[in-house]
């Protein structure tokens, strides 16, 4: 047998390691760890000298990992998931299930999963959530470590091998300042609505991406007065009579809807719909098991009134 584990250091260190990897500085591991920097940089410098190579370098201000570094923090992430599967099986086997579920989801994923997980932490108080929230391609980036259970996409990438499971309706509507001259009318032409200063979201974006394709099929181009980065922004923009945006109605129904109005618009709304995705091959945990099982089981949600009740 192998002797290596016996110098490579403490798991301890590991999850030193792990957190500075994930963060990108020794500050942001020492206050995600509750530790002091020299107490950061002391652990990884007894777990460089015990692998017997430097794992990172510092360029600047940014942390670059060498090809070493890359590789421990590979198996440390193996070594910790061995762990974490252990004790959900354990706990699995006294008839409990207990563990960390961990849920990546895009932006405007996060005005109705809190209410999924709401639901289904009642059923299994035990369980704790890591919840991660970013923009499409933040979120297909973090895909590239593999530490999370699932990503919650409407627009899964499709250059990614995932396993998808369809769980709900995503409809993207037309918006407009309670007082705006279209507000009231119906069937406006999408020409006329295109041609409002319109508020679009950045670069990364499902939303985006969902409206630029929609636009593009119908040869209509938009009149882009402002690119913005976040669904409440545009809301407050668009309450402020800065232009017309098309928004998921989740962000309506749950994050609120006070100044605005919904459009009736020709071609709109754009239907999409919202997967559960994890990336195809990885061995799911017991607690991510549990948790796909109850989203299948709610899959017959079509409206956001249902997801409420």
């Amino acid at each position: 047998m192998s002797r290596f584990h016996a110098r490579l250091g403490t798991l301890r260190q590991l999850e030193i390691l792990l957190a500075v990897h994930r963060t990108g500085s020794v500050t942001g591991a020492s206050k995600q760890l509750f530790l002091t920097q020299p107490t950061v940089s002391m652990q990884l410098k007894k777990l460089s000298d015990a692998v017997g190579a430097p794992l990172y370098d510092q360029v600047g201000r940014k942390l670059v990992f060498t090809q070493a570094g890359e590789e421990v923090v590979k198996s440390t992430r193996e070594i910790m998931g061995c762990f974490e599967q252990l004790d959900m099986k354990l706990a699995d086997l006294k008839g409990l299930k207990s563990g960390t579920l961990r849920l990546a989801v895009v932006t405007t994923a996060k005005y109705f999963i809190p209410h999924l997980l709401g639901d289904f932490l009642k059923h299994y108080p035990d369980i704790d959530v890591d919840f991660k929230v970013g923009n499409r391609q933040q979120i297909i980036d973090w895909m590239e470590n593999g530490e999370d259970d699932f990503y919650v996409f409407s627009h899964p990438p499709k250059n990614r091998e995932l396993d998808l499971q369809d769980f709900m309706p995503n409809p993207l509507v037309a918006i407009a300042p309670q007082d705006h001259p279209l507000a009231g009318l119906d069937q406006v032409p999408l020409q006329q609505f295109a041609e409002q200063p319109f508020l679009m979201r950045e670069e990364g974006s499902g939303t985006r991406d969902a409206i630029e394709k929609q636009f593009e099929d119908l040869a209509i181009q938009p009149n882009v007065r402002m690119v913005i980065e976040s669904n409440e922004a545009i809301k407050h923009a668009v309450m402020s009579g800065l232009g017309v945006s098309i928004l998921s109605s989740h962000t309506l129904a749950f994050g609120g809807s006070s100044g605005l109005v919904q459009l009736d618009v020709e071609q709109l709304p754009i239907v999409t719909r919202w997967y559960l995705a994890s990336l195809k091959g990885k061995k799911l945990s017991v607690v991510a098991r549990t948790f796909m099982d109850y989203v299948a089981k709610n899959s017959s949600i079509d409206s956001l009134d249902e997801l409420n009740t």
